[in-house]
C-alpha cells in the first residue's frame, strides 16, 4: 500500500491548522494557508509578501526584494507539512537545497504560490521538487531533502 493510499488528502489548512503541523512561529512560520495536501507526495501553500516583514528593512530600503533564503524557507516549510502529514514527527529539518534557482524578484504586494512534490527518498529522507510562483511565473524552484530525526537509520549525535 501506498503512502497516498493510507493517507487521504488534506485541503485548506489554515494558520492555526498550520501551526498544529509545523513548530515553526512569528517570525519564521511562512505559510499562510495551505491549498491541498496529498499526504508524503505533494502539497501546494500560499504566502503573502507584505511590506512589513522584518527582512524588508535591511532587504533593501528604498527596493525591497524578498530574500532568496526566504522563499527556500518557505518551500521547505510545505515539504514539511507534506512529510509531516505522512507520518515524520513534528520537527523535521532541512537537509539540504540542490539546483535552487532564482528567476524574478519577490516583492511587497506579491503572492507566492507554492508547489513541492516529493521526487525521492527514503530511511528518515525525503527529496521534493519545490517551486514558487508570483502570477504565473517562476520566482525560484529547485530540490530540497528534508530530514526525520526521528526516523533515520543511522544517526549521528555530535
Amino acid at each position: 500500500m501506498t503512502v497516498a493510499e493510507q493517507a487521504p488528502p488534506v485541503s485548506g489548512l489554515n494558520h492555526d491548522q498550520i501551526r498544529a503541523v509545523l513548530p515553526h512561529r512569528w517570525p519564521m512560520l511562512l505559510l499562510d494557508r495551505v491549498g491541498k495536501v496529498v499526504p508524503g507526495v505533494k502539497g501546494t501553500a500560499t504566502k503573502n509578501v507584505t511590506g512589513t516583514e522584518l527582512w524588508f528593512q535591511g532587504h533593501f530600503p528604498g527596493e525591497a526584494v524578498l530574500p532568496g533564503v526566504v522563499m527556500v524557507e518557505a518551500m521547505a516549510q510545505l515539504a514539511g507539512v507534506v512529510f509531516a502529514l505522512a507520518g515524520a514527527s513534528e520537527i523535521s529539518y532541512l537537509a539540504g537545497v540542490r539546483a535552487m534557482r532564482f528567476r524574478r524578484p519577490v516583492v511587497p504586494g506579491d503572492q507566492l504560490a507554492l508547489t513541492a512534490e516529493r521526487t525521492g527518498g527514503g530511511g528518515g529522507f525525503a527529496e521534493y521538487r519545490v517551486s514558487a510562483r508570483v502570477d504565473g511565473q517562476i520566482a525560484a524552484e529547485g530540490n530540497l531533502t528534508i530530514a526525520d530525526p526521528a526516523n533515520q537509520r543511522s544517526v549521528r549525535k555530535v
